[in-house]
C-alpha cells in the first residue's frame, strides 16, 4: 500500500521543493556548452505566436484601463464551455455561468485550488493529504505546502505506463486526502490515462469524498488519438471533479497567461471567492484573445502537425535507444539512460560535449517511503524547438551517447 513520505531534515526537504531549473542551472554553473547552445530542458512552446493574436489586443486595448471580474468575462466562460462541449464527449453541456472560472494560466489555478480544497472537503480522517503523481509538476507540490496538507508521492513507473497506481491506495490514505492531481497527457512520460482509469479515480473520489484535479494543458498535442477528459467520467452532476486548462500549449501561448477551471460548481463556488480576494486577475484583453482561441481549430492543428514532425524524426533518430517511445501525448520525451551513468552525469556530459541542455528525472520527482526517486535514471527532452533544430539535438544525443 502506498505510504506517505517520511519527514527528511530541513536541508532535504528544501532542496526538495526548488525550482528543478534552479538546480539544474546550479548543475551546469561554471560549465560551457561543448557546441552553440541547444535547449530542450524547458517546456515553453516556441511555434509562431497565432496571427489573430495582435489584432485582437489592438481592438480591445482600452480594456486594460479597467478591473476584471475575478470569475471571467461572459464570452470567455461561454468560449469555454462551448470548446469543452466540441471538444469532449461530455454527459451534458457545461454551464459557464456556474461550471467555469478564468485562471492566470493553470499554474496559479492549480496552486491556489489546493488551498481552498483543503477549506472545502468534510473534515479528514487523520492529517489532511493531497496525492500527486511522482515526477510531477512542482505546482501540485506548491499547492499542498500552501495548504497545510502532506504532500504524498505516488510513482509513477513503466509497468503502469507511467501513471499512479490506483489499487495500491489504501483506505486509510484515501480516508484522510483532500485532493488528487491527476495529468493526462502526463509529464514528462507522456502517458494518457483510458477512460476505465478516470472512471476508476472518480469512484475512489466519490466513495472517499476528495477532489480531483486533472492537470489536461497538453491535451491538444497528441499524434494519433485525442485524450479524453476526467470531464468525460465526472457524470452529469460533474462532482468532485475540476479540470484545468491553458493556452500556453494549445495555442503557443505560454506569456499570455490565461487558462481556465471548469467542473464541479458547489467547488467552484468556493474557489472563486478565494480568488475573488486573493488571485491575480486576467486583464479584460486577454480574455477576448482566448475567445479567439478557442473558436479556431486551424492554428491547433497546424501546431500538431509541427510536433509531430518532430516526433517523426525522434523515432528515426533515437529508434529503441534509450528506452525511448513516441508519447501518446504532450511534447516530451522521457529517456532511460540508467546504464549510461547518472542522470546527473549524463546531462551534465551532454552540455558540455555535445552543447544540449536537458533535464534530469530525478529533478522533477521526490523521493519515496523505501529511498527510491522514480525519475531517478532519466532524462527529459522538451521538443519544442523547430524541426532543424531539434533534429540537430537529437543527432548531438545520440553522437555524445551512443
Amino acid at each position: 500500500m502506498t505510504q506517505p513520505v517520511p519527514q527528511h531534515p530541513a536541508s532535504a526537504s528544501k532542496e526538495a521543493e526548488r525550482s528543478p531549473f534552479a538546480r539544474l542551472a546550479e548543475l551546469l554553473a561554471g560549465h560551457e556548452p561543448g557546441k552553440p547552445l541547444i535547449s530542450l530542458s524547458l517546456g515553453e512552446p516556441q511555434h509562431p505566436v497565432p496571427d489573430f493574436v495582435q489584432p485582437v489586443l489592438a481592438k480591445h486595448t482600452a480594456d486594460f484601463g479597467r478591473y476584471p471580474i475575478a470569475k471571467g468575462i461572459e464570452p470567455f466562460r461561454k468560449s469555454v464551455a462551448d470548446w469543452l462541449g466540441r471538444r469532449f464527449m461530455l454527459p451534458r453541456a457545461i454551464d459557464p455561468e456556474t461550471e467555469v472560472l478564468v485562471l492566470n494560466g493553470s499554474r496559479e489555478g492549480l496552486v491556489f485550488a489546493a488551498i481552498a480544497a483543503e477549506r472545502y472537503v468534510a473534515a479528514r480522517r487523520g492529517k489532511p493529504a493531497i496525492l500527486m503523481p511522482n515526477p510531477f509538476y512542482p505546482a501540485y507540490g506548491a499547492g499542498a505546502r500552501a495548504a497545510g496538507c502532506e504532500q504524498v508521492y505516488l510513482p509513477t513507473k513503466a509497468e503502469n505506463d507511467f501513471l499512479p497506481d490506483l489499487d495500491a491506495l489504501s483506505d486509510d490514505l484515501l480516508a484522510r486526502t483532500v485532493a488528487f492531481y491527476i495529468a493526462s497527457p502526463a509529464n514528462p512520460q507522456g502517458s494518457v490515462a483510458s477512460r476505465s482509469y478516470l472512471n476508476k479515480l472518480k469512484s475512489l473520489a466519490d466513495r472517499h469524498g476528495f477532489l480531483i484535479f486533472s492537470d489536461e494543458c497538453y491535451s491538444e498535442i497528441y499524434t494519433v488519438n485525442p485524450p479524453g477528459s476526467m470531464l468525460e467520467a465526472a457524470g452529469p452532476d460533474l462532482k468532485n471533479v475540476v479540470v484545468f486548462q491553458s493556452l500556453s500549449k494549445r495555442s503557443n501561448l505560454p506569456g499570455m497567461r490565461v487558462g481556465f477551471a471548469a467542473g464541479d460548481k458547489s467547488f467552484l463556488a468556493a474557489f472563486h471567492e478565494l480568488r475573488n480576494v486573493a488571485a491575480p486577475q486576467v486583464p479584460v484583453p486577454l480574455q477576448q484573445v482566448a475567445v479567439a482561441a478557442y473558436g479556431d481549430e486551424a492554428h491547433v492543428e497546424e501546431n500538431r502537425r509541427l510536433y509531430r514532425l518532430k516526433f517523426d524524426l525522434a523515432d528515426q533518430i533515437l529508434g529503441s535507444r534509450y528506452g525511448y517511445k513516441r508519447p501518446a501525448g504532450g511534447f516530451c520525451v522521457w529517456l532511460d539512460i540508467s546504464a549510461l551513468g547518472t542522470e546527473e552525469a549524463v546531462t551534465l556530459r551532454l552540455f558540455k560535449e555535445g552543447g544540449v541542455r536537458v533535464i534530469p528525472g530525478s529533478y522533477l520527482a521526490r523521493q519515496q517511503p523505501d529511498g527510491s526517486n522514480p525519475g531517478k535514471g532519466y532524462i527529459r527532452l522538451a521538443l519544442v524547438q523547430d524541426s532543424d533544430t531539434t533534429a540537430e539535438a537529437l543527432h548531438r544525443l545520440v553522437e555524445v551517447l551512443g
